[in-house]
């Protein structure tokens, strides 16, 4: 179900980094000391979307990875996209091998 401005406000406050992007999206960037240290954080987001079955945009650049968000089926964000921003919130600082 797609949350409406208010219900999307509120659930982006405690998501530290994450930002609204127009009316479908939440978009973060994160950036690692390394290359490969971003690539196998887009590693543990993709394990962590195929749990939830939930599937972000992935932009690699060299050392910044960004990630983008929404819910095609509902015309919108929805709880799953925040659910997903928190669990790759977690990815992002697992330790290698995680």
């Amino acid at each position: 179900m797609k949350l409406t401005p208010e219900e999307i406000e509120s659930r982006l406050a405690p998501l530290a980094g994450w930002r609204r992007e127009d009316e479908k999206w939440i978009v973060k960037k994160y950036r690692f000391s390394s290359y490969l240290d971003g690539i196998a954080f887009v590693a543990r987001v993709a394990a962590e979307a195929e749990r939830l079955d939930h599937h972000p945009f992935i932009a690699i650049e060299y050392k910044l990875i960004t990630l983008r968000l929404t819910s095609w089926h509902a015309g919108g964000l929805t709880a799953l996209d925040f659910e997903a921003a928190e669990a790759f919130d977690r990815a992002a600082w697992a330790p290698p091998g995680a």
